[in-house]
């Protein structure tokens, strides 16, 4: 007999003859339900194989080193690095710059009037001669008549309370983006208001303007169009740019205009 601490071995039972009963042990793992001891339980089939110590592992090997297992540990994966920040290529030489489009605040979007508003041809039963513009103060429309019983009817801003007016006018004036020179009356009423500005888009006479004989009234545009449909102004009857372009286009110096 030979002497190793905690077991006794035959002399004739050789350590070749131990390893290999112990290398077919390991492969087995269980024999009827029982757990091989220095073996341990069955294991799930890792996703790659595991490096073997050459010890044959199991009961042998921890009769020589002591350890208990036959696999060496697999290697850990580095961490991935963070995403690295996106490039933008720089345009090439010549490009044209484009602005980038930021989404606008719900308060800078321009405002449209309502549909009533917008330009359209309709019936018209009134006795006026074609040609003639017709202000329906009330209701917020101008009426080019047209005609055959038609007529272009545009939507408009009208004269706030205590600055309402009628009466029968001609156009005396056109103008394409006009200045404009606030009258001493509105300059009391709004000392914030400049003396003069230019035409050009900011401009509150907006890209047209038709003066009405020799007083301060004006059909104009305006850079503001959700006041279209509104009693708003000083006097003055307000289109949308586009409708006052194109009723700039379509009537002439002379033309009658009447406002109820």
């Amino acid at each position: 007999m030979r002497r190793v601490p905690g077991f006794l071995v035959p002399a004739f039972l050789s350590l070749s003859t131990l390893a290999f009963g112990a290398a077919e042990t390991a492969a087995a793992g269980t024999v009827d339900g029982l757990v091989i001891p220095g073996i341990g339980p069955p294991l799930a089939a890792a996703p790659a194989q595991p490096t073997q110590s050459g010890l044959g592992g199991g009961f042998i090997e921890f009769l020589l080193s002591g350890r208990t297992g036959g696999s060496l540990p697999a290697p850990q994966a580095a961490p991935a690095p963070a995403p690295a920040e996106p490039q933008v290529a720089a345009p090439p030489p010549g490009a044209p710059q484009v602005a980038a489009l930021t989404p606008s605040a719900p308060d800078q979007v321009e405002a449209k009037p309502a549909d009533e508003y917008l330009r359209r041809e309709v019936d018209y039963s009134g006795s006026e001669r074609p040609g003639t513009i017709v202000i329906d103060t009330p209701n917020k429309f101008l009426f080019l008549v047209l005609p055959h019983g038609r007529a272009i009817r545009y939507g408009v801003g009208v004269g706030r309370p205590g600055f309402e007016w009628s009466g029968v006018k001609t156009i005396t004036r056109k103008a394409e983006w006009p200045d404009w020179t606030p009258p001493p009356q509105m300059m009391l009423r709004r000392p914030d208001l400049p003396s003069h500005m230019d035409g050009g888009p900011d401009n509150p006479l907006g890209a047209r303007a038709l003066y009405l004989g020799s007083s301060m009234y004006r059909i104009h545009g305006t850079n503001d169009p959700a006041t279209i449909g509104q009693n708003v102004s000083s006097g003055c009857i307000r289109m949308m740019n586009e409708d006052v372009i194109d009723l700039y286009d379509r009537v002439r110096v002379g033309v009658k205009v009447i406002v109820i």
